[in-house]
């Protein structure tokens, strides 16, 4: 009896060695480990066409190859043909993907088609749940599941900050003046009042040379600034009852007047600027403000200006005089985001998973947010804390508290079934704003676009996924 239980003991430790990958090793190395077994396969994943693919081409892929013995094929993609790809080959049936970038927006649709493989079981299999509690909560809690399943893992830190010029700011004569005039100190704004009153009054005694604050304003970046600052106004995109859309208030009145007469302050054409007019102007010192994703931040400190894909942004002339701050009214946008996925089609679905586990480890994301020529941001409590990235460049500390706390407080993109439908209709809208049409117009035509869509999509069925994504944290302020 003493033997066979001596036996069963020894087999128990035996097991638990076996199948305990997380206890002795990270994340990374269990990936690697498990994935060894699938050497010679080849994976191919969709990837955001352009400076997004660099990573897996010239980085995170090579490595994984030399690691396992897996080819990786990246399949670049425009981002807006992203969904519609991974929608036809999954309605087809092809297999051609097996792992996928996701923007969380998606994820309703996706999920409910079944073009996305619960992620569930691999997780526990591969020992990782522990390691996803080290994302932040902004994107864990928001952009990791559906329906109480896990489908993608947040891989891209993506939120609007505010940048300032701190010599700006700083100048005594500038401060005094400001002061005298508003009474209030010249810091970076915390409303839209103070963002009209602080950038015309830098237009007004810097313009030509300086503007107060520049933005880009072509499609489709403009409608997550709408988002962001209609439901910090109070607005509500839909009657959660009926599912009427609510977006042609008082509310969508207000904000699209402010954007507009914004403008007035911002450079001459500002109304076609698009991510890197907006960003040169920044970088060369033309402009006291601006809003976009942290890649602005490390530019402007000339971190990676050295790469050969990054000859395209301009020498930065504002190095060292940059600030960084939440943007005004405090919940900026989250704006966009990228989850790791694998496709429901892959005939290589472990293999896929091994993968972007590996990808999105504790150790292999901090290299990656760490690639000058990229753009993704970082997104784990780590990346924020680690004391090689705050040690980038002067500033590097201050820039990534400012990602958490803006991450802590940031607001979801609006996420429905046919959310690529809304998000035309928004940009089509702000694009009109900039032509010249009356905004209460623009606003009305808007909202019955929205109706249409609503009512295509089934008024029920959307209904429920509204709900799901109204109840979240970061979908309104509280």
């Amino acid at each position: 009896m003493k033997f066979r239980t001596f036996l069963s003991a020894v087999a128990v430790l035996v097991l638990a060695a076996s199948s305990a990958p997380a206890a002795d090793k990270d994340a990374a190395d269990t990936a690697v480990e498990a994935a060894k077994k699938y050497a010679g396969t080849t994976i191919s994943i969709v990837w955001e066409a352009g400076l997004q693919s660099l990573d897996p081409l010239n980085y995170s892929g090579p490595q994984w190859e030399k690691l396992t013995g897996i080819k990786v094929k990246v399949v670049e993609v425009p981002t807006d043909q992203m969904f519609t790809k991974i929608m036809q080959d999954f309605k087809s049936g092809a297999g051609a993907y097996d792992a996928l970038n996701v923007i969380p927006s998606w994820m309703p649709d996706l999920a409910r088609a079944g073009a996305l493989e619960p992620l569930d079981k691999y997780v526990d299999k591969f020992g990782y749940r522990d390691e996803l509690q080290d994302i932040a909560a902004a994107y864990r809690d928001n952009q990791m599941q559906y329906d109480g399943k896990i489908y993608g893992f947040p891989d891209d830190g993506d939120v609007m900050l505010l940048y300032y010029r701190k010599d700006i700011f700083e100048d005594p004569k500038m401060k005094d003046e400001f002061k005298a005039k508003f009474g209030y100190e010249l810091a970076p704004p915390k409303d839209w009042k103070q963002f009209d009153q602080i950038g015309q009054f830098i237009t007004d005694k810097m313009a030509p040379k300086v503007y107060g604050a520049g933005f880009f304003r072509t499609a489709p970046y403009p409608q997550y600034m709408f988002q962001e600052r209609f439901r910090m106004e109070g607005g509500k995109f839909f009657n959660a009852e009926t599912m009427k859309a609510t977006v042609n208030g008082d509310v969508g009145l207000k904000v699209f007047k402010e954007m507009l007469a914004e403008n007035k302050f911002m450079p001459p054409g500002v109304e076609q600027w698009n991510f890197v007019d907006n960003l040169a102007a920044f970088l060369q010192g033309t402009t006291a403000m601006t809003i976009s994703w942290p890649p602005y931040g490390r530019w402007a400190a000339g971190y990676g200006s050295g790469e050969e894909a990054l000859k395209w942004v301009p020498k930065s002339q504002v190095a060292g005089k940059v600030g960084y701050a939440l943007t005004p009214l405090g919940r900026p946008e989250l704006g966009v985001g990228f989850d790791l996925s694998v496709s429901a089609t892959s005939k290589n679905k472990e293999a896929a998973y091994l993968f972007i586990q590996w990808l999105n480890s504790k150790k292999t994301s901090l290299e990656r947010v760490q690639l000058p020529y990229t753009l993704r941001d970082p997104f784990r409590l780590s990346h924020y804390a680690s004391e090689k990235y705050r040690g980038l460049w002067p500033d590097a500390p201050a820039y990534l508290d400012t990602i958490k706390t803006s991450g802590e407080k940031g607001l979801l993109d609006l996420s429905l079934l046919q959310q690529d439908k809304y998000d035309e209709a928004m940009t089509k809208a702000i694009s009109s704003l900039w032509a010249g049409e009356d905004p209460k117009a623009i606003l009305g035509r808007m909202a019955q676009q929205f109706d249409a869509i609503t009512e295509k999509v089934g008024i029920e069925n959307q209904k429920a996924v509204y709900k799901v994504w109204a109840a979240k944290p970061g979908a309104y302020p509280q």
